[in-house]
């Protein structure tokens, strides 16, 4: 849909006038046109004078090449060849005078211009090159002067419209407004963020925009030396928004009539220039925002906001709702994807996912985790399950959800916190990576995670079951899910058979080894509850 993005000046002309315009200075009001007409729109940047039969070596894109024949006159059977290593090194035209070193140019010659749209000019005898050289370098260089002063009261205006306090859209509209033009702030994954000019112009650029699909972000290209793309009118446009060395996105133009030049686009590009600082401005002031929404929240959590009055009233002026029942949900990262760029993506796609179900939901990031509070009546399940799925596009890491109990005021907010917080690290140990876990779902594990003293909870599994409670050695794991196994079934021998692939003796034999290690745990319904509490807390290990 648009041309390759421009490269930053060079500090050379970026900016110059088309053949078909050198053709109407006053200097040139006797040259004709006797080849190439196709590339009349051919820009001319600079002009070069032919005085030696090697010019090739000296030539430069862009140029207009005037010659009085002189280095021709021996080599007239080449001249097709000529016209065909000009063209490919970029000339816009090239100019003669026929009379007194070359009669006549070549038909060969001249069919070669028309084939490649390489304009041949004759010129008149009595105009001298001095002429030609200052009336079209003016024209250029007045050209030139034009473009950038048009861009530069742009820029000022640009600027101006940030100074003032203005964002995304009050930069399209003036863009809009200085090139008559659909305009477009698009971020990194193709959202339209802002918009200005005619309705049905915007409508159609959104379409375009859709269409396409997100922008690639890839090194910009130059265009093509001596075709006419630096002076060809196009109906679309964009110039990247690049800022702190990342892409934020994009500023894209579109104008039905094809009426966008260099000099739009070099508009454009200071329009992106100044997006760029309205983007880095407004990611400053969110970071500010997101610190104190943390902070509050987290001070709520930990029951040192205040009475609940105060934390309702404050939370209010976040856009927060805290005076209903509620749900709180944590979300941790996994440990192997606990990465900073993570955790800033983990925190907008929560943010985004809360917006979508809850917009009075509260949601802020932590160091090492994001916290949410909406309203009970809604589906966490859900709302994990959309966040996740927004969130996969950072494989490998993954985040453990935990949710609460329904919590009925935010005095009791801290205890739904803690709820939620063992909820997903206790799902983490039971399911894997990326579990989603209610806090009354945990069962037995639920009453095994209130007890804060983990370490009398260790020392219980090493009283319980003695040397299997270590991995020291190899069987004991194997004996454990032996011990697991017949627990499950009841101590019935068959099925504990079939489901571990063992012959009834083999398993005879095991449990033997098992009671010799653990006790008469067969006859013993107390010690069967002791094991099996023990066999919970070992899974719970870490937690």
């Amino acid at each position: 849909m648009e041309p390759p993005v421009r490269l930053a000046s060079t500090g050379t002309i970026i900016h110059g006038v088309s053949v078909g315009e050198v053709l109407g200075a006053s200097t040139l009001a006797g040259a004709r046109l006797i080849a190439g007409e196709s590339g009349l729109g051919r820009i001319v940047q600079r002009l070069n004078v032919m005085e030696v039969p090697d010019i090739l070596a000296w030539v430069k894109p862009h140029e207009l090449l005037l010659t009085t024949g002189y280095p021709l006159r021996n080599t007239p059977q080449s001249l097709g060849r000529l016209v065909a290593d000009l063209d490919e090194r970029g000339l816009s035209a090239l100019a003669i005078k026929l009379g007194r070193y070359v009669d006549e140019l070549p038909d060969e010659m001249v069919e070669q211009a028309d084939r490649l749209g390489f304009p041949l000019i004759l010129l008149p005898n009595d105009v001298g090159f001095d002429d030609i050289l200052n009336q079209v370098l003016t024209d250029i260089l007045n050209r030139q002067a034009a473009v950038l002063a048009r861009a530069e009261e742009a820029h000022r205006a640009l600027v101006q419209v940030v100074l003032a306090g203005g964002g995304l859209n009050e930069v399209t509209a003036e863009v809009a407004q200085l090139l008559d033009v659909a305009v477009a702030a698009v971020d990194g994954s193709g959202r339209v963020l802002a918009t200005a000019g005619p309705p049905e112009h915007v409508t159609a650029l959104r379409e375009a925009i859709a269409h396409e699909g997100p922008p690639v972000s890839s090194p910009p290209e130059r265009p093509q030396p001596g075709k006419p793309q630096p002076g060809k009118a196009r109906s679309f446009a964009s110039a990247p928004v690049l800022a702190g060395g990342h892409h934020h996105g994009r500023i894209v133009a579109y104008s039905p009539s094809g009426a966008l030049r260099d000099g739009d686009i070099g508009i454009l590009e200071r329009a992106a220039t100044v997006a760029a600082l309205v983007v880095t401005r407004q990611e400053a002031v969110n970071a500010v925002e997101s610190k104190y929404r943390a902070d509050f929240l987290r001070d709520v959590l930990t029951g040192r906001a205040g009475a609940a009055e105060r934390v309702t009233s404050r939370a209010r002026a976040f856009g927060w709702n805290l005076a209903r029942p509620v749900t709180v949900l944590v979300a941790e990262l996994d440990p192997d994807g606990d990465e900073r760029s993570a955790q800033d993506r983990l925190v907008s796609c929560w943010t985004a996912a809360v917006r979508r179900h809850d917009p009075e939901g509260a949601v802020a990031g932590f160091s090492h985790e994001v916290v949410a509070v909406v309203d009970a009546s809604l589906d966490a399940v859900r709302i994990a399950k959309d966040a996740a799925s927004a969130f996969a596009d950072v494989p490998p890491a993954t985040f453990s959800t935990g949710t609460s109990r329904p919590s009925p005021g935010a005095e009791t907010l801290p205890e739904a916190y803690a709820q939620a917080l063992k909820a997903a690290r206790v799902g983490r140990q039971l399911h894997g990576p990326g579990a989603v876990a209610h806090f009354d779902q945990l069962g037995v594990y639920r009453l095994l995670s209130l007890v804060n003293d983990t370490d009398e909870l260790h020392a219980f599994v090493r009283e319980t079951l003695g040397p299997l409670a270590s991995d020291d050695d190899a069987e004991n794991a194997d004996l454990r899910r032996t011990l697991q196994v017949l627990l499950e079934t009841n101590l019935n021998i068959a099925e504990t058979a079939r489901r571990l692939h063992f012959h009834y003796n083999t398993l005879r034999y095991r449990i033997g080894k098992l009671e010799r290690l653990l006790g008469n745990f067969t006859d013993d319904p107390h010690l069967r509850l002791n094991l099996t509490l023990a066999l919970h807390v070992l899974r719970m290990r870490g937690i």
